[in-house]
């Protein structure tokens, strides 16, 4: 009969009916450490602690479903290991200890065909390019991640919910090193609303603008600032934008290059620049990819640092903003446009349609009667650059002591420890300075420290579901299955070139870098490792591939995000700048595609297979040159005054 009393556990009995045969721990007491649940094929090691006296029966070894595997003992660690062994067919498989034909110990665990490893991730792709959407993609990937590991029932289905949120994403920001990056990424995101809001980002716009008095100074300039705003792509795009506009206008530039303008300095700059709302992100994702990979040691920051010289596409792109500025020369549909605003004056199309209000970009702006002191913004910033390089030295000095290599300090440094130290430090004093001078009382510093903390939430929520799908693949072994099917027969050199255009592929579907990244970081690094391994290239002296890889998934991120119509950069890139949407996605595609194809090929794929970055980026460089000097056609333009802009924009 059940009474009132006894119906919770009468309820978790049929809980656990429903899951019969679906759920296999290593059981408690067994003394059998080993994965739950295994790949069908796929090598796993058992784990049996304890001291020498297990052979005192015999050699003992690990059985299998009929094959034993030899246990080898680690004085030191005082446990036993049985590397290689593997379960030939789904379902629940019997491990078992023996020794001379007797069974010491014996557990189960379940197998599960290799295929559905990659579930998780590849849902989490399609679901977020079918939708557009990466935090509903990552939450759906991982919660199918969590039915896989529990099994496939109702009850795991229910329970894998549940484990979603409970066990996934809660360990996704229990770990130090996560809730690191996340106060990182909010303090530098605070900063950036400071230095906003007491005006001494508009300073810095403020130096550069006076050098535009022709078309060309016009463009350069434009490029000097949005390289100058390097720490923050959305800041970037609503200052530059809307700060260049009238003068643009003024020169006689068109609309469409000045949104290509801004959009190529934002994202590339941020991905590259040492301390940016982006490197607490990348790093983040870098540190999580990378903790488990066995025989690795280097840092998540010190990776980041050596993967910028393979980041082709971002570098490049910044070298062809500046090229086609200076040298004044066009193609494609950009050509019409620059040339229908130099002899006409009209820097809008005639079918332009854009919101001028939407352009302001009020939240970035400074109260009213608010002094544009550059200082303001440049003495924090270099006080977040140099504590975040004091701290890395100091970190550094702390593990390897003052007499290693520059490199080695900087390899062996705190990474998480000096960008909270940096980040902290240029909040301080951005906060000083708005006090100090009586620009902002401290309730407004406050409010715009929040502003800016709030645009970097999303960011996070992205962040920390990613890290929970990179603790699923790890649970149900993707890499291990990745390289089963493509360890032997993938060339190395050729992984990086792969990754690029996946990654460029998912961002232009999806328009979200960082949702790119957040999605295929975890996944290829310890992909990229493990090819590694299987070829026997896990040395030093062929980390640049796993350099490269890293940066691929980076640049390639950035190629479709500047490539996608429905990217959140485009789309503000358009807004600032005053630009009809698919005007400017039509004028700067070329230009895009251009890049990165060079990018490809003379930049990823011979590095892979071992040119120095130097060459590459050289190469890349003069053919990107030679292409413009071919195909570009030179913008007829008269020098300024310019009488007004004959047509204004339509709102």
């Amino acid at each position: 009969m059940i009474t009132s009393a006894s119906l919770p556990r009468t309820l978790v009995l049929l809980a656990g009916l429903l899951c019969v045969g679906s759920v296999a721990m290593a059981q408690d007491g067994t003394g059998i450490d080993l994965p739950d649940p295994v790949l069908t094929g796929i090598e796993f090691s058992v784990t049996v602690p304890g001291d020498s006296s297990l052979a005192a029966s015999g050699t003992p070894s690990v059985r299998v479903g009929g094959e034993t595997v030899p246990l080898a003992y680690d004085a030191d660690a005082e446990e036993w290991t049985a590397e290689g062994n593997t379960a030939a067919a789904s379902g629940t498989v019997s491990v078992e200890v023996v020794a001379d034909g007797q069974v010491l110990r014996s557990t189960s665990t379940r197998s599960i065909p290799g295929w559905l490893s990659i579930l998780p991730p590849l849902l989490a792709i399609g679901m977020a390019l079918v939708y557009r959407r990466v935090v509903p993609a990552l939450f759906f990937g991982v919660w199918v991640g969590a039915v896989l590991a529990i099994g496939l029932s109702p009850w795991g289905a229910f329970k894998g919910l549940l484990d979603t949120f409970e066990v996934y994403v809660l360990n996704a920001m229990a770990t130090s090193s996560h809730v690191a990056i996340i106060l990182f990424s909010l303090m530098i995101g605070g900063m950036v609303g400071i230095i906003s809001k007491n005006g001494g980002t508009l300073g810095i716009v403020e130096r550069l603008t006076g050098f535009a008095s022709n078309s060309q100074r016009g463009q350069v300039v434009t490029g000097i600032l949005g390289v100058s705003i390097f720490f923050d792509d959305y800041a970037n795009t609503l200052i530059v934008g809307n700060t260049m506009r009238p003068v643009t206008d003024r020169l006689r530039i068109s609309r469409e290059k000045l949104a290509y303008i801004v959009d190529s300095t934002a994202a590339p700059i941020s991905t590259l620049a040492l301390v940016t709302t982006w490197i607490g992100y990348q790093v983040g994702l870098l540190g999580t990819a990378i903790e488990n990979i066995e025989g690795f040691s280097q840092g998540a920051y010190s990776v980041f640092l050596n993967s910028i010289p393979y980041n082709f596409y971002p570098l490049l792109a910044l070298f062809f903003v500046f090229l086609v500025a200076y040298q004044g020369l066009d193609f494609g549909p950009m050509y019409r446009a620059e040339r229908r605003a130099r002899e006409t004056g009209e820097v809008l199309g005639d079918e332009a349609n854009v919101d001028e209000a939407a352009a302001e970009g009020e939240e970035l702006a400074p109260p009213e009667g608010t002094p544009h002191r550059a200082f303001n913004a440049v003495i924090p910033i270099l006080v977040l650059v140099g504590g975040v390089l004091v701290g890395l030295y100091a970190t550094g000095v702390q593990a390897v002591g003052a007499d290693a290599s520059l490199s080695d300090i900087i390899g062996e440094a705190n990474s998480y420890t000096a960008l909270m130290w940096g980040s902290l430090m240029g909040v301080l004093v951005a906060a000083a300075l708005s006090l100090g001078q009586g620009i902002l009382d401290l309730e407004q510093t406050v409010e715009a420290w929040y502003e800016g903390l709030k645009s970097m939430l999303f960011a996070m929520i992205i962040l920390v579901l990613a890290w929970a799908l990179s603790n699923i693949t790890d649970v149900l072994h993707t890499a291990d299955y990745l390289v089963s099917v493509l360890g032997e027969t993938l060339p190395a050199g050729v992984v990086p070139a792969i990754i690029f255009v996946l990654a460029a592929a998912t961002a232009f579907a999806t328009g979200s870098s960082w949702g790119t990244m957040g999605i295929l970081m975890p996944l290829v690094v310890p992909l990229v490792w493990a090819v590694l391994v299987q070829n026997g290239m896990d040395a030093p002296a062929h980390y640049h591939i796993l350099y490269s890889s890293v940066s691929c998934v980076l640049a390639g991120s950035v190629w479709g995000d500047h490539c996608s119509p429905i990217s959140d950069t485009t789309i503000l890139s358009s807004m600032a700048s005053g630009c009809d949407h698919i005007e400017h996605v039509r004028t700067q595609l070329p230009y895009a595609l251009s890049v990165g194809t060079v990018a490809i090929l003379l930049g990823t794929l011979p590095a892979g297979f071992g040119m120095p970055w130097w060459l590459g980026l050289l190469l890349g460089g003069g053919l990107l040159f030679g292409l413009l000097q071919v195909v570009g056609t030179p913008v007829e333009t008269a020098e300024p005054p310019f009488e007004e802009v004959k047509k204004p924009a339509k709102v």
